[in-house]
Order: structure tokens, then sequence, then C-alpha cells
């Protein structure tokens, strides 16, 4: 049992759970029961994440348009930082701690190309630029590179999706960078390689040398050395990328997106994956893995629109305890969402695997590059000009750092052969955690398809067998029945309290389960039976949507108690009692970078109308029509629907919501048909995406 202690203030033994199954499916949430039978009371304060890690803003002059390519820290504890602009800052004074950072900006390089990478070794930066990997040098010590040096050209055809990544250097000294693929034209969310090697992994030697190194990336921001001085990337989701993850990249493997092997028969090539052997029919990675050469399946998958939407840079706990509790693990950032989310890997069966969990919120742009502070704070990077982010700031340089409290949190989830651990950083209150409704578990994972991004599949739940909770209280081992290889696990805790009443800051954790350990199972003819006394929380509660099939009726007191019943908000066709048609037509689309193309529609009320919504976005969408007032209360409650989201369209059951489409791939559109409320007023329309909303909206004005 690997010196686990069972332990239970009701018997002496492991939790028997046999009758999970049935009362999975029966029962409501109710996490706030479980907290009042705790052994603990539950805290009075329950903090929240800028109680551990504070953002402080770098006091950025009013004239430095820091778009923030890349960021690394010097030497001499100054920060260097390149722009999309073209240009190199190196900050002074950097650790402020408070707004009032007195940090000064010069500017070392110029007229470069979209810089989105930058690294120091050996007294020069070197940065990728779009079509070129350059080595900049201050060789008379004034402050300012005077000499460029162009390592070697990188191949473009000039399309603006050609970005270029890094370099990072490897443990011999060559220069890793990612390069990202074009867009087609009638098909033009379908990555395409014009160029040889776009959609590659490649290393450059000092002399300047290409070497491909493998194949099969779509939009690959995050660069750099991972565990075991492998290299590693982050993806984006897209055309044949169900939802974004971090990975190992190993010589010769292909990852996904199939555009690259237009050069993998070239005789340099290490990869022998070919194009033919892509079939895109929808089945998930894993089932076609033997059927692509040297295909790699992601690490750790980080679910799309839960956390994040547009994963970015990552770098690894290094600072020995001066950012918490998390030494050795991963943070990750994603531009769309303005966030950093956490991941802790583990090696089974020589495969890489391990769990994301969420972590910090709240930047002001969208975060695309961290590196450390010399104090072991972080430094995070921001833009989100043509990359729309949750953060409203066109850029932002910020840094993060931590309060010396230690939150309450799922440390890490390691995989057992019959289910999986939970590490957390403080002890648990045993009444909680031994509760079985204190937990539930889950699966998914997602279609390989050239269609951009992927709905949810192959869902089960895995029903809870035994807990055991080991003699320092500060792990619990959750035996689990249908354990699915390479699925995405979701582990809930919602009702696990520390020992001093704290919840779960995180309480989600998502394990990608590449590999199931070998080794010694639970005895579980040994375990003594529980009978469920307190409901166990069931997602489908949460989303669930049933017709009613009520007719609209206004409600007493006006527009606050009006209500649409669940089967009229989204109806795709024209009912057939609008026997002359509909009074009005609306035609609403996108434009690039999560915006409508009409920022105001209009209508009578009681008008009966046909809305045409187009997404000429490379990203899905939605439309949701809302309560005037309520776009952001909307778009929070979409956010917290997490992977069963996908089921209700994003559109969460609220009284708020009125009518909405369902999630609208790129170039596809949708009809529905409502009739207008009969009150007057300044309604909502907004996309309610996880993160979209903030950016993503306009108004309906309903007037006589």
């Amino acid at each position: 049992m690997n010196n686990l202690k069972i332990f239970s203030l009701f018997i002496s033994g492991m939790v028997s759970l046999s009758t999970y199954a049935q009362h999975n499916q029966k029962h409501h949430h109710t996490t706030e029961n479980i907290k009042k039978q705790s052994g603990v009371q539950k805290a009075e304060k329950q903090f929240r994440e800028e109680d551990y890690y504070k953002i402080i803003n770098m006091g950025l002059p009013s004239d430095v348009i820091l778009e923030a390519g890349g960021v690394c820290t010097l030497p001499n504890g100054k920060l260097a930082v390149s722009t999309r602009r073209g240009e190199v800052w190196i900050v002074s004074s950097p650790y402020g701690t408070n707004d009032a950072n007195k940090a000064t900006y010069n500017r070392f390089a110029r007229g470069l190309h979209e810089i989105l990478g930058l690294q120091f070794k050996d007294g020069s930066l070197y940065v990728a630029q779009r079509g070129e990997l350059t080595k900049l040098t201050d060789s008379d010590g004034d402050g300012i590179a005077d000499k460029y040096e162009s390592i070697t050209r990188l191949p473009t055809v000039g399309h603006y999706h050609e970005y270029s990544y890094g370099p990072v250097f490897d443990n011999e000294g060559n220069m890793v960078v990612s390069l990202n693929v074009a867009f087609g034209d009638s098909d033009w969310y379908n990555g395409k390689s014009y160029a040889p090697w776009r959609g590659w992994v490649i290393k450059v030697t000092p002399d300047g040398k290409i070497l491909p190194w493998a194949a099969g990336v779509r939009s690959p921001c995050g660069i750099g050395i991972g565990p075991e001085g492998k290299v590693f990337y982050t993806e984006n989701q897209g055309d044949w990328v169900g939802s974004g993850y971090m990975t190992v990249v190993e010589k010769g493997d292909f990852i996904s997106q199939p555009a690259s092997l237009a050069w993998s028969e070239k005789p340099e090539s290490p990869v022998k994956a070919r194009f033919s052997q892509v079939k895109g029919d929808g089945r998930p990675l894993y089932e076609v893995k033997n059927e692509i050469s040297g295909l790699r399946l992601p690490s750790v998958w980080l679910p799309h629109g839960v956390l994040g939407v547009s994963t970015a840079d990552f770098v690894a706990d290094t600072v020995s305890g001066k950012f918490g509790p998390f030494d050795g693990q991963y943070f990750v950032g994603d531009q769309g969402q303005s966030k950093i989310v956490r991941v802790a890997f583990e090696k089974v069966n020589n495969v890489w695997q391990g769990a994301a969990f969420g972590f910090r919120e709240g930047f002001a742009s969208g975060v695309l590059r961290m590196a450390w502070g010399t104090d072991g704070s972080m430094f995070v990077g921001q833009t989100n000009r043509g990359w729309a982010s949750t953060g409203p700031a066109p850029f932002a340089l910020q840094r993060l750092l931590w309060t010396g409290q230690t939150p309450f949190e799922m440390h890490h989830i390691s995989a057992r052969p019959d289910g999986f651990e939970i590490g957390f950083t403080h002890a648990v209150d045993s009444v909680s955690a031994m509760n079985p409704s204190s937990y539930l578990v889950s699966n998914f994972i997602y279609k390989y398809h050239n269609i951009y991004g992927s709905p949810i599949i192959r869902e089960g739940k895995n029903p809870l067998k035994a807990i055991v909770l080991s003699k320092d209280r500060k792990s619990v081992r959750l035996v689990v029945d249908s354990l699915h290889q390479y699925h995405i696990h979701e582990i809930a805790a919602e009702g696990v309290l520390s020992e001093t009443g704290l919840e779960l800051l995180h309480p989600q954790g998502y394990y990608t389960l590449n590999e199931i350990p070998a080794g010694e199972k639970i005895d579980l003819t040994k375990t003594p039976k529980l009978k469920f006394e307190i409901p166990v929380s069931v997602r489908e509660d949460k989303v669930g949507v049933k017709a009613s099939g009520a007719k609209v009726t206004p409600g007493k007191s006006g527009i606050a108690n009006f209500e649409v019943p669940q089967n009229l908000k989204r109806v795709n066709t024209m009912p057939i009692t609008w026997t002359r048609g509909p009074d009005k037509t609306i035609t609403l689309g996108t434009t690039p970078g999560m915006r409508y193309d009409l920022a105001t529609i209009d209508a009578k009320p009681g008008q009966k109308i046909r809305l045409i919504f187009n997404n000429y976005d490379d990203m899905q969408h939605n439309l949701v029509i809302v309560k005037p007032g309520t776009m952001d209360k909307v778009g929070l409650a979409a956010a917290k629907l997490g992977i069963g989201g996908n089921k209700v369209s994003y559109a969460p059951k609220d009284n708020s919501v009125l009518f909405h489409t369902g999630i609208l791939q790129p170039s596809s559109n949708e009809s529905i048909y409502f009739e207008v409320p009969p009150f007057e007023g300044r309604y909502g329309f907004v996309c309610t995406m996880p993160g979209h909303y903030v950016i993503m909206r306009g108004e309906f004005v309903v007037k006589k």
C-alpha cells in the first residue's frame, strides 16, 4: 500500500462505495451538506487567488508600446522584453512591490519583425523574428545593440499566420525554434505549409544549420526545455487539434497537424509519417496511433474553455520555494483567457503524463510570455492585438508575487493501477476527505479531425469504490471503476476541506492517463460498505436542459420576471404558426479578433425574428441574447459550466438567457427563430464561449 494507512472516523478500514453509481444518477449537488457534517467548522473566510499571488503592475511609460513577445531575466537582475513591433527593451529596477513601480525602460534594439521569443546567452540576446533567427550584441557597452547578426533564415512565404517562436537552447547548445503553419484560401482556417519546415519544431546549430526535428505542430507558441532536459511545447486548439495541450517532443515525432508532412519525404527529415496515413475520420488520436508513423500523443491535455483557449508560454518552477509549494511543476500561460494554469508531470511506463489545474486569473491582457525574477517572482508579458483576450488592455507587463501564504490546493495527482492518488498542500479534514460525496470522477476525450476544435466525446463516469487516507492526512487514494487509458480524467474534490476548514482554491484537476501503472491494487474483499447519506453531485444537474413546452408569457412585473422556456430558446426551424414568415430577418457575423460585425441590432416588441449568425472567424463562437445588464452574469455562469458547457452550447440554464444559437465552427452559420420580448429595453447579445464574453458583445435594442 506504499505506506498509506487506512483512516476513518466510522470504521477501521477502507470505505466501499458499492452504491456510488446509483446515487450518481439520482441526486443533486450538495457539498454544503458535506461541509456541515465535517469534523471541522468551515472557515469563515475563504481565500481567493489574489490572497496568495499578487499581481503588480510594472508602471509602463505612456510612450512605450510593450506588446510582449519575449521576456527573459538578465544576469544583473534587469529584464529584457522583446515586442511584436520589433523592438527589444531593457527594464531596470523591475522589483517594486506595488503598482507605483519605479522601473525604467531603455530601448536596446529596433527595426525587427514580430519578435516572439527572447533568450540571453554569453553576453548576447537571441530572438526569433518572423523570418530570421538573430543575435543582438551591445559590443561597446552603451546599452544599445550595435551588432545584429543573422544566424539563419527561417522559412516563410509572408503569410500573416507564419509566426516563429524561440529560440530555446538545448543541452547541446543548439537553438530550438517552432514554426507556425499558414492558412488556406477558401479553407482559410485549415493549416497549410507553403514553405519547408513550416509546422515543424526545428533545431538550429550555432553555425546556423537547420536540423528538422519533429512535424505536426499547428500554433506552437510555447517552446522550451521540460523534465529531464527534453524539448516540450504547448499547442493551441484548431484544425486537427481538439484542445490545447503540453507535450514532450522527440526527434522524428509527428504530433497532429498534417500540413507539415508536405516535407516529411525530404532526405533530411527524421519524420516517417506521411500525409496519406492521416484519415481525419473523427476517431480520437489514440485510436489512430498505430496507423500514423511516429504519432505522439499529448502528455497533458488542457481542456478547452476550462484551462484556457489559447495556450502560450510555460516555465518550470525552479526557484526553490520562493514561489510557493510547487517546486518542479510547470506554469502555463493562456493568451485568450488572460490567465496561468499549473501542470504537474509524472513518468509512467517511460511515458510523460500528469495533471493540470487552475492557478491564477485576472491579468490585464493576454498572457504570452513568463520569466523568473532573481527574487523568485514571475514576470508576465502580455498582448492582445489581433489575438483578443479577456484582459482588455492592449498590452501589459506585470509581476506575479507570492504572498508567503500556502493555498489549499491539490498539489498533484498521481496515477495508480486502480485509480488516482491526490496530494494536498495542507492536511485535510478526515471526515470530508473520507466522504464519497466529496468527489466526482469522470473521463472524456476529443475528436481528431480537420474541423476547428472538437466537442467532448466518449464521456464516462468513474464510480468510486474505495477511499484511503494517508496517516499525515496530506494525500488521498481514490479507487475508481472504469479507468480509460488515453482519456482525460476530471477529478473533482469540491467537498474536501482542510483541517482548518478551507475549501480547495481550485477543486478540479484534469489527469491525462496515457499509461496505467503496474503495482499493488487495493484489496476490496476486505472493504466494508458504506451507504450514501449525502447526495452526490452530478454535472448534468448543472447544465442539463429539458424542454418544457410551455409558452412564452411575460411576468407580472416586467422583464425581470420574463422567462423563455428552454424548448423555445433555440429554435432552428420556422414555427408553423408563422404563416406569413418572419417580420424581420437579421444577419449577424463575426470579424477577426473575437468581434461581431454589428455593434447594435434592433427590433420592435413582439416581432417575429429570423436571426442568421455567420461565423467568419477562425475559432468557435455562439450568440446568446440576454436580458438587459446581464451579459457579465451570463458570461461568468457559462465559464463555470466547465467541460459540460459543450452539451448546452455554453448557454447556462439561467432566466437571463432568452435565445441562443449552438456552437458554430469556423465558416458555418445557423438560423434561429424567436419572438421579441414585449418589453422595451437595451438587451444584450454576447458570445459565451469561455473567455469571449468580455469583449465579444453588442446591444439588442427593443423599441416601439
